[in-house]
Parts: structure tokens; sequence; C-alpha cells
């Protein structure tokens, strides 16, 4: 499934997240879904013990007359995929050292995964937040689903202070669908607090996945003389020598990611680190890796 890539810089001199959503995904097929949950199809999943109130035509006699075990047949469950897109619109996303800001990129990748999934029939909807929910597009299928969720897009601006963890808590108890929910952000929030959205979504049976989109200076920190920072969500303006808090701000940013990512794992959640200066089929990649993997049995 390999792709020429698409540099940012070629998308910035694009007009329209149409265009700019067929352009990444040219080249790439999105295949078959299947579904984390488990229902009644065509495809042995595995046996699990009997519990009261199972429905006995799922019993697996076969086993019974072999071992005197009363066991279930469980399958996986082939249905459409539902993708809900969280896009952070927050005015540290609006950060950029390069010709294009951290929204912009999240928002290419956003439109050009939303542009995949519904090409495939699949079901997608979004969310455009910063603290609290600021556009939203319900889950449906369809060309004029994609021409909404391509105009709020382009409506959006970010502005407005950070509130990753508690969108994804209020979201946990929104969602009726159950999916994938792919979230574009810097993740500059409260790590607890992002967790314990995550959480949520998990026990809901909701697989969220977390791009992480960073500007390549803030990553690096390479700058060599005195420096005016401006905080983007109120917090004020600072004269300083970036050569003075260089270690101690990559330890701390190195500290955050750390922790998040730990997290992660131990929920089983892809944490997919993005940096502007890269091709965007970056993000997409990763995403048909997933689904390629799931649709041919793959399993956490």
């Amino acid at each position: 499934m390999a792709a020429q890539s698409v540099d940012p810089a070629v998308l910035d001199r694009l007009e329209g997240l149409e265009l700019v959503a067929r352009t990444v995904v040219e080249g790439f097929m999105a295949g078959h879904h299947r579904s984390p949950l488990r229902g009644s199809s065509s495809e042995f999943a595995q046996h699990r013990e009997y519990v009261p109130g199972d429905e006995l035509r799922r019993l697996d006699w076969k086993v019974f007359a072999r071992s005197d075990r009363l066991v279930i047949k469980e399958y996986f469950e082939e249905t459409n995929l539902s993708c809900h897109f969280l896009l952070d619109a927050s005015e540290s996303m609006a950060f950029g050292s390069l010709d294009w800001t951290k929204f912009d990129y999240a928002r290419w990748c956003t439109a050009a995964l939303a542009h995949l999934v519904l090409a495939s029939r699949d079901t997608a909807g979004l969310v455009v937040f910063d603290q609290k929910e600021k556009a939203k597009v319900p889950p449906k299928t369809g060309a004029e689903q994609e021409r909404t969720i391509f105009d709020t897009l382009s409506r959006a601006k970010p502005e407005g202070p950070t509130g990753v963890g508690s969108v994804l808590q209020w979201l946990a108890t929104r969602l009726k669908s159950r999916g994938i929910v792919a979230v574009f952000s810097d993740f500059f929030d409260d790590p607890e607090t992002i967790v314990s959205g995550l959480r949520r979504l998990v026990h809901g049976g909701h697989e969220p996945i977390l791009f992480q989109v960073l500007d390549p200076l803030e990553s690096s920190f390479d700058l060599d003389r005195l420096v005016r920072f401006d905080g983007l969500e109120g917090s004020g303006q600072l004269k300083i020598d970036p050569k003075a808090i260089r270690t101690a701000y990559l330890e701390e940013l190195a500290a955050h990611t750390a922790l998040l990512k730990k997290h992660a794992r131990s929920l089983s959640l892809d944490f997919v680190e993005l940096s502007t200066k890269q091709p965007l089929d970056a993000a997409l990649s990763t995403y048909l890796a997933r689904r390629t993997a799931r649709a041919r049995g793959g399993r956490r």
C-alpha cells in the first residue's frame, strides 16, 4: 500500500479541503473492516464458558459431546466502520514555525481520513473542540456528509483554551455508535484528565487512536537568541534566553509524551506522533496499517 509521499508544502498551495483530501488519499485502498465488537456472523472468533442467559442456539454441542462442557461460540462481527474524528481547535494549535500551523496539518489529516472512510461507504462524524464542543457533525455516510465535514473544517479556527480530557469525557457519554475515535491534538493538557476520558471511551466499547501533532520547533526548541514567548492561551508574555531553559523544556515535553504513551499502551491504544514537517500520508499509512491488520485477523 505504498504511495508517493505528499509534502505539506504542496498541500498548503492547494485550495479546498476536498482537493487536499483526494490528493492525500489517491492510490490507497481502504479494504474491509472488522468491528472491535464480537457478534454473531460467519467468522469464528473463540469459545467461552456458557453463562445463564446466553442464547442456547449459540451452544457448541460438538464440544459438549466431547468434553461435557457447555461453551458458547463467538464470532467476529463484520460491520461498517464508524469513525468519529475529534479535532483540537484550541489556541495552542495555532502555532507554526513553517508556512502552516499545527491546526492546518491536523485539519488536512482529518479531511483525508474522513474522505477515505466515507469513500469506503462507512460512517464518519466530526467534533471540533477547544475546552468544549465548538462544532459537531453527527456520524453519517455519503457525499453530502463529506461536504458537510469539509465545510465545518474550513470554517474552524484555533482559538480558546485547551480541554482535551474534559471533551473526551463528555463525548464518551454521548457517542451512540461504537467505533474508532481518532483524536488530532497536541495534547497539551493534564495527562490524568486525558487518560480518564480515554478510559471512559474504551469502557464504552470505542477504540481511540491518538494523533499527537507537534511543530518541529516545539520538538527541538532549536533557538539561539533571546526570544519573546507569547502565551497562546492567556498566559501572558515572557522574554527569556531559550538556551537557559532548553534542557528543562525538552525533559518536560519528553516526560509528558512518555506518560501519555504509557497510559495508551496500558489501554492497548495507538499513540501516533506526527511532526508537521512530515509528509501527510504518514497519518494515513498508520491508519491503513491498523485497518489492514484487523481485516486480516490481526488482534492487539
